[in-house]
């Protein structure tokens, strides 16, 4: 017999949906492939700009004459007002459909990127920067909400995995354009490819039809007979309901996504400024490394995704972040000097991180109150990393008084310390994800889909159920 503290993370009895995998994929229209894929390529699309700053930093230090310490200050500003974003688009989502707020959005981000290449300063980088964090702050929630409402209950553990690793896909996409082109095209050229890439997503988006479950809400709503204003007005009254009742959730909620935000960020962000300045490596090793870690977090994703649907959303969140900070993943990822070692490590350890990561798109619906699985994760996902926002600049900062020696070109080095940095900070907040995830609620399988959209009267509790 399994211990209590094990069974109490299983997925309670009678409400798993985990037998018909194969037969549930089989079943798909052609229609929700395309609302996942689209969901999908919009993550994508976010991930690849983000992560296009933290690929140049060393350039960007060139072309400003500033401090690696002041480069990171665009992806703390960034961080920092995603949670704007987020509260505009998900309300937006939550009232007037999936489509096309996701569409506006990514065209937004689009515009943001090319400015982002044109910039000549310095305050006009970190100023591009800041807006495209609330465009950037949109994306998430409504990929995700986009992406599984529509799909049977026994498939979304899976598809929460591959969704989330959209993320990992944009990073490796930013490394293999950085490692190609930008080495001989500039840093520039990067930003341009990533404002093709959400041009592109937009116009996908915009001939996928709307989320079903959002049309169906609104032609009941058409038959009962409300104005637009009404429906407004509805909208709002039932926020303040969902509020009431769920302030202590909403808190919550926001508390583990700091904790997994600085997982996420503190073993990505310098990634190749740590390869760089604590190892020697080459910016082109530095960048096949990272392209390396990110194969890891793909697979990581996809497995923990799919395993979650049998053994529970908490308990494998645990599994895989035990990986990381109970195991020997930090010391393969901080210890070694050589590029096979450290690939390995690079490898393992976001296997892990993004294993974790694979099962939040699909835990934070489940948990959320339903009508707004649109508005409810993105900004808890934004607040947590606006709170963890500093996590680049804190590693920056620690490692210009934390000093390593290395051998360089035959010579002695004193060099950031990076390795040290990262390691204590991935350890403790490791610990700090598994206490916080134990404690915290697991809805698994829930049917949200069955559930009142937020602007129909009722929708702001739980038992408003569509007869």
């Amino acid at each position: 017999m399994a211990p209590y503290f094990i069974k109490n993370l299983l997925p309670r009895r009678g409400n798993t949906d985990n037998s018909g995998i194969v037969p549930a994929m089989a079943s798909l229209t052609w229609v929700q492939w395309a609302q996942f894929w689209s969901g999908w390529l919009a993550w994508t699309c976010d991930a690849l700009d983000f992560f296009s700053v933290s690929l140049t930093v060393s350039a960007l230090e060139t072309q400003f004459g500033e401090s690696s310490q002041s480069v990171t200050t665009a992806i703390t500003l960034t961080l920092l007002f995603r949670s704007v974003g987020a509260v505009i688009f998900g309300v937006l989502s939550d009232r007037f459909g999936r489509k096309w707020p996701l569409v506006i959005n990514l065209i937004i981000c689009c515009v943001l990127e090319l400015g982002t290449g044109f910039v000549n300063t310095f305050s006009q980088f970190l100023a591009v920067r800041s807006l495209f964090g609330i465009a950037m702050g949109g994306i998430w929630g409504l990929s995700s909400s986009n992406a599984l409402e529509n799909l049977p209950v026994e498939l979304r553990g899976l598809a929460s995995g591959v969704l989330q690793q959209g993320y990992a896909v944009g990073y490796l996409l930013a490394a293999v354009i950085n490692l190609t082109i930008v080495a001989h095209h500039g840093w520039r050229t990067l930003f341009y490819f990533g404002a093709c890439f959400s041009f592109f997503a937009a116009v996908i988006r915009s001939l996928v039809p709307e989320s079903e479950v959002f049309i169906r809400a609104k032609e009941l709503e058409k038959e009962r007979g409300a104005s637009t204003a009404s429906k407004t007005k509805v909208f709002i009254h039932e926020t303040k309901e969902m509020l009431k009742i769920h302030w202590k959730l909403c808190i919550y909620a926001v508390i583990l996504m700091t904790g997994f935000n600085f997982l996420s960020h503190g073993s990505q962000d310098l990634y190749p400024t740590y390869l760089e300045t604590t190892k020697g490596f080459s910016s082109h090793d530095a960048t096949i490394a990272t392209i390396i870690g990110n194969c890891g977090a793909i697979a990581g994703g996809a497995i923990a995704g799919w395993g979650s649907q049998y053994i529970g959303r908490r308990l494998t969140i645990i599994i895989c972040v035990l990986l990381v900070g109970g195991m020997s993943f930090i010391p393969l990822w901080i210890l070694p000097s050589s590029f096979s070692a450290l690939s390995a490590g690079a490898f393992w350890i976001q296997f892990g991180v993004q294993g974790a990561w694979g099962v939040i798109p699909i835990q934070l619906a489940e948990m959320s109150p339903p009508a707004f699985r649109a508005t409810f994760p993105g900004v808890a996902y934004q607040l947590g990393n606006m709170v963890s926002s500093a996590s680049a600049q804190i590693e920056a900062t620690a490692g210009a008084h934390i000093k390593t020696t290395i051998i360089k070109n035959g010579t002695p080095e004193v060099v950031d310390d990076y390795a040290t940095v990262q390691g204590i900070l991935i350890g403790v907040v490791a610990a700090y994800v598994v206490i916080t995830t134990i404690v915290g609620p697991e809805n698994h399988a829930a049917h949200f889909e069955k559930h009142k959209a937020a602007f129909e009267e009722g929708g702001g509790h739980d038992d408003a159920i569509v007869g």
